[in-house]
């Protein structure tokens, strides 16, 4: 089935461990110890597979982000 029949079903888009690693730029094994930890996006089981939706990882990944540091307070003078 193809992504755009997917969606016109109201379902989005899934990633497999491997691509969601892939994507990030980090080995396969990273993500299942940052889930071990308790600290990766929710997954979906499929039988013996883990899937994540597009839209928890975006909110996991804006959940990881930091914020600007200014530089005000950074202790240096313009």
């Amino acid at each position: 089935m193809d992504s755009e029949r997917l969606f016109g079903l109201g379902l989005e888009p899934v990633l497999t461990t491997s691509e969601l690693a892939e994507y990030l730029g980090v080995h396969v094994q990273a993500i299942y110890d940052l889930r071990t930890d308790g600290r990766g996006p929710s997954g979906i089981r499929v039988g013996r597979e883990i899937h994540y939706r597009v839209s928890d990882v975006r909110q996991w990944l804006d959940g990881l982000h930091e914020p600007e540091r200014s530089l005000s307070g950074s202790g240096t003078e313009c």
